[in-house]
């Protein structure tokens, strides 16, 4: 059953699917927070425990929109774009959200969703699909390894999204699994030295480190005009006058902060202290007269 509700669901996508084959070398990644708390358990100590990277449907957590249910935008969207494949299948089955990092970014394509990601193998091609913009938006633009224009798409949107919107998402059809599907898990340098570096060193995969988020406290300003002066205040008030960066959460999220309070701080991090932006900020420096 699973092989034929996968294949329904990506002959659909592939009808409406045009431009040229991708290349294999570009890899799908998956952006998690691997401090995120489920029934009182790291996100990256239930990957150690269930030896796969579970949807929405079946973790109950996002740091996106929260409808994965029967009914919900995200059911309803899943059953319209997959032709009702997995209206009656197991949750298990449902497409896994990441995106392509054709960019090929070291924190991962989607920093929007986490600070750290997976980094999925070439072969996990052959089941994704993929749509542009984000599907909550709606989009009516899509792709398979087979056909892929939606690249240029992305590109030729650069400032007209922002930029932890303008992803091309990847839907990774059946299970992820840590032992055959994940060629490394990519973690945030400051969480080395913390219980979830103990957790990744269990996953059984190469564990890699990306050059670190960092928020600037002289940035915590534009913060006001990006997600509004309350959470601004919440930075200065809860964080004082420091750099931010990722581990500086752990706590918050512990002590069950309010979420939506921290994902837009997340949002802050990620966009104004982007190690990636940083690194191209420097080198267009060095090439100035």
């Amino acid at each position: 059953m699973s092989s034929k509700t996968i294949g329904r669901a990506i002959t659909n996508v592939e009808q409406w699917s045009c431009g040229a084959p991708l290349d294999p070398r570009l890899r799908v990644t998956i952006n998690f927070h691997p401090d995120l708390l489920i029934n009182d358990e790291l996100l990256i100590q239930k990957l150690v425990r269930d030896r796969s990277y579970q949807s929405q449907f079946l973790t109950g957590i996002s740091n996106g929109g929260l409808t994965a249910f029967r009914g919900g935008d995200r059911w309803n969207w899943e059953s319209r774009i997959f032709d009702t494949a997995y209206d009656a299948a197991p949750d298990a089955l449902r497409p896994k959200y990441g995106a392509l990092n054709y960019e090929r970014r070291g924190t991962g394509a989607s920093p929007r969703f986490g600070s750290c990601h997976l980094r999925l193998a070439e072969h996990t091609l052959d089941r994704c699909t993929f749509c542009y913009p984000d599907s909550h938006l709606e989009p009516s633009d899509f792709g398979t390894k087979d056909r892929m224009n939606l690249i240029e798409k992305a590109k030729d949107n650069v400032g007209n999204l922002d930029v932890l919107d303008n992803y091309v998402e990847a839907h990774v059809h059946g299970p992820v699994s840590l032992n055959d599907d994940i060629e490394a898990v990519v973690l945030d340098p400051t969480f080395k030295g913390t219980q979830i570096e103990d957790a990744a060193d269990q996953l059984g995969v190469p564990v890699e480190w990306h050059a670190g988020y960092r928020l600037p406290r002289e940035l915590v300003d534009k913060a006001v005009a990006y997600r509004g002066p309350e959470i601004a205040n919440y930075i200065r008030t809860t964080f004082g006058d420091k750099d931010l960066v990722p581990a500086d959460l752990i706590p918050k999220r512990q002590a069950a902060d309010d979420f939506a309070t921290l994902k837009k701080v997340w949002h802050c991090i990620a966009k104004f202290g982007d190690p990636d932006a940083f690194a191209k900020s420097e080198r267009a420096e060095e090439k100035l007269p």
